[in-house]
């Protein structure tokens, strides 16, 4: 006799796609990788902000900084989003209401958006102007959620204690929220014309932020969660300084 194939239902898998904080399905799932226990990001940066330890098993995840022991899994994220019909849509849709919520205005006009920060690789469209409406193939990521930023200039950190970068003609920018650091030290880099050997550093509340992380990780987890109330998100950017 033939066997006949189960048909299988989403709540089949629920228990592998939903998160153990919020109980619901798994959003932007972020990996421990001390413990492999995945949470939706949200979920696990603001437990962090209370504990140290793993919620799911109580493992101890780093003793200052569980932040940094958090692993994207996007593999997880396209499988969840394949099997849940309109969860990617719902959270697009409810993304870009979050970061429209939040547009700042300087002046009481909106910040323009910046068409040169992207991340689609070779120099970040560097041809544009800061402020600038920009053209259209220029603009990669004009769908995404827009972040506003203002990049400060830290003086007198240099290795000789004079100011060896200036400040930016346009401080206030308005760029995707999946833009990188490492893109936008691209940026400052081309528009304060420095040697394609000089490095900068890119902080948050003196914090110097991973060439990898998104804009929107940092708002997340050091602007937002650490009591700032302002907006936009201001980033500092000095000299790197070599502590050999």
């Amino acid at each position: 006799m033939a066997a006949t194939g189960r048909r299988h239902m989403v709540r089949d898998f629920n228990h592998f796609i939903t998160c153990y904080l919020c109980r619901g399905y798994l959003i932007k799932p972020t990996t421990v990788t001390e413990c492999l226990h995945t949470f939706c990001k949200s979920c696990i940066v603001q437990h962090f902000e209370e504990s140290n330890d793993c919620p799911k098993c109580g493992i101890q995840v780093h003793e200052t900084n569980p932040l940094e022991m958090l692993r994207l899994d996007n593999t997880l994220e396209e499988i969840i989003f394949k099997l849940v019909p309109g969860l990617r849509e719902k959270e697009e849709q409810q993304e870009l209401e979050f970061w429209k919520k939040n547009q700042p205005k300087e002046n009481g006009q909106e910040i323009p958006r910046c068409q040169w920060l992207t991340d689609g690789g070779g120099d970040g469209g560097a041809g544009a102007d800061d402020g600038g409406d920009g053209g259209e193939d220029g603009d990669y990521h004009r769908s995404d959620p827009q972040i506003a930023i203002c990049l400060d200039c830290l003086h007198n950190t240099g290795q000789s204690g004079e100011s060896t970068v200036s400040d930016l003609m346009k401080r206030f920018i308005r760029c995707s929220s999946r833009v990188t650091v490492g893109t936008i030290k691209k940026f400052l880099s081309l528009k304060l014309k420095l040697p394609s050997s000089y490095e900068l550093d890119v902080l948050c509340n003196g914090e110097i932020m991973g060439r990898d992380h998104t804009l929107e990780f940092i708002y997340m987890t050091r602007w937002r969660l650490h009591g700032e109330n302002t907006y936009p998100m201001v980033l500092e950017y000095r000299p790197r300084i070599d502590f050999g």
